[in-house]
C-alpha cells in the first residue's frame, strides 16, 4: 500500500464547509482532507459532521454549509426550498455507488432464508412474500433520499405498497442498528456500514443490496450551493481534482485497511474498522460495498438525475408542474466535471445522458480518451429508463420501456 504523505496548509484562495454522515461513502471526502489533497489545490476545508441528512439539508438551505456528501434527491429539495429556504444546488461530482444494503431482524431474516431468500439473487422475492403476509414496520433513511426511492421501486415492482402494505418510517443510518435492537422496526434499508453493525451485534441480517433494485445505482453525491461554486470557479475546479485523486485511492483495494481505520476514528465513524472494512473495495462483502471510482461512478449523469426527479413526482414529493429535465440540467453539472478533470487525462464521457438499465452485462461507455469499462446496470423489473422519452407531466416516468442503442449513450 503506497500512502500519500499528508500535507500542510498552505496559502488558500478559498474556505469550503462539507457536511457529512458517519458512512462509509464519505470516504473520498474524509481521504481529501486528510491526506491534504483539497490544501494542495488552495481550498480550507473544514469538515463538519451531523447526526442526520436533515440537520445537513437545514444548513445548506440556511448557509451554514457550503458543500454536503447527500444523496441526488435531498439536493434536489435543497434546490427546490422543500426544506426551508430555497437554496440554489449543483452536483458536479458523485461520489460513490452502491454500498445500501436492506437489513432484516435476525427472527424475520432466518424466516426469508428459510423460503429460499439464501443469497441477493432470490432474497427479494422471498421478502415479499414474506412482507404480503404480515405489515411489517421498517426503517428508511429522509424522505428525500435515494433509499426510499429505491425500497419504494422495488415494493411497487412486486406490487406491494408503502403506507397500505408495509410502513416505513424515518430512521437516520447512525440510529438503525439500535431502533432494530429495541424492536422499534423490523429492518432498514440504510447505506454502508450500518447493516454490517447490525450483523456483528446480533440485531441483524444483511438481506440484500439495493444494487439488486438498481444495478451500479448511484449513491452520494457531492452537492456545492450554486454560489459558492460561482464564487470560487478556481477553487471548484481544484476541489474536483482533490476528490478525483481521493476516489481512485479509495477505489484500489489495497488501500481498504487503511481507509477503515481512517473512517473507524472518533471524529468519523467511530466503529470498528473490521466492520467498515467489509464495505470498501477489497473488504468481504465487495459485491454490496462501495465503488468510489470505477465504472464511471463519479460522473454526475443527468439522466441519473432526472429518473431520481421521476420517483420524487411518482410518489408526490413534488409538484406536477416542474420541468424536470431544466431541473436535472441545472442542477447536475457534467460541464464542471469535464473542465476540471479533461485536461488531467481522465476519461471522460463524451454525453451527459445515457439509457439508464439498459445492459445486463458488462459493456463499453464511449469516452475520451479511452473508452470506460462499465458493469450491468438493470433494473429489478427489467424497465428501461430513456431520458429522451420522459412522459408528459403527471405522469409515471418508470412506465417507459425504451429502446436504447448498443452503449446506452445520449447525445
Amino acid at each position: 500500500m503506497n500512502v500519500p504523505t499528508p500535507t500542510q496548509h498552505g496559502s488558500t484562495t478559498a474556505s469550503l464547509r462539507i457536511g457529512l454522515l458517519r458512512l462509509t461513502d464519505s470516504a473520498p471526502v474524509v481521504t481529501a482532507y486528510e491526506f491534504g489533497f483539497f490544501a494542495e489545490e488552495g481550498v480550507d476545508v473544514e469538515l463538519v459532521i451531523e447526526p442526520s441528512s436533515a440537520n445537513i439539508a437545514d444548513k445548506l438551505a440556511f448557509g451554514a454549509l457550503d458543500a454536503a456528501a447527500i444523496t441526488p434527491p435531498l439536493a434536489f429539495a435543497v434546490q427546490l426550498g422543500l426544506r426551508g429556504v430555497a437554496q440554489p444546488m449543483v452536483i458536479p461530482y458523485m461520489l460513490s455507488v452502491g454500498g445500501v444494503g436492506i437489513t432484516l431482524a435476525t427472527d424475520l431474516a432466518a424466516q426469508v432464508r428459510a423460503r429460499g431468500g439464501r443469497d441477493d439473487l432470490d432474497a427479494l422475492p422471498a421478502l415479499a412474500a414474506c412482507l404480503r403476509e404480515r405489515p411489517l414496520v421498517l426503517g428508511v433513511a429522509p424522505t428525500f433520499s435515494s433509499h426510499n426511492l429505491l425500497f419504494r421501486y422495488w415494493l411497487a415492482s412486486v406490487g406491494i405498497e408503502a403506507g397500505r402494505d408495509v410502513k416505513l418510517v424515518v430512521v437516520p443510518p447512525s440510529r438503525a442498528v439500535e431502533a432494530l435492537r429495541e424492536k422499534e422496526i423490523a429492518g432498514f434499508c440504510a447505506g454502508a456500514p450500518w447493516g454490517k453493525v447490525a450483523r456483528r451485534n446480533g440485531a441483524g441480517h444483511v438481506l440484500a443490496g439495493t444494487q439488486q433494485i438498481w444495478g451500479h445505482a448511484p449513491e452520494k453525491a457531492f452537492a456545492v450551493c450554486a454560489g459558492w461554486a460561482e464564487r470560487h470557479p478556481a477553487a471548484m475546479t481544484g476541489v474536483l481534482r482533490a476528490l478525483r485523486r481521493a476516489s481512485r485511492f479509495c477505489d484500489n483495494p489495497e488501500n481498504g485497511a487503511y481507509i477503515a481505520s481512517l473512517l473507524s476514528r472518533r471524529r468519523y465513524l467511530n466503529l470498528g474498522s473490521h466492520a467498515i472494512l467489509a464495505t470498501l473495495p477489497g473488504g468481504a462483502e465487495t459485491a454490496r460495498g462501495c465503488v468510489f471510482h470505477r465504472g464511471a461512478a463519479t460522473f454526475p449523469w443527468r439522466s441519473q438525475g432526472l429518473w431520481f426527479l421521476g420517483q420524487m413526482r411518482r410518489w408526490h414529493l413534488i409538484d406536477d408542474s416542474i420541468d424536470l429535465r431544466t431541473l436535472a440540467e441545472r442542477v447536475y453539472r457534467p460541464d464542471l466535471y469535464r473542465a476540471a478533470l479533461s485536461p488531467s487525462g481522465e476519461s471522460v464521457p463524451r454525453a451527459d445522458w445515457k439509457v439508464e438499465g439498459a445492459h445486463a452485462a458488462a459493456w463499453s461507455l464511449d469516452a475520451t480518451p479511452l473508452p470506460v469499462p462499465m458493469p450491468a446496470d438493470r433494473f429489478c423489473d427489467g424497465v428501461v429508463f430513456d431520458p429522451d422519452a420522459l412522459p408528459p407531466l403527471g405522469e409515471s416516468a418508470m412506465r417507459i420501456r425504451a429502446r436504447h442503442d448498443g452503449n446506452g449513450a445520449k447525445r
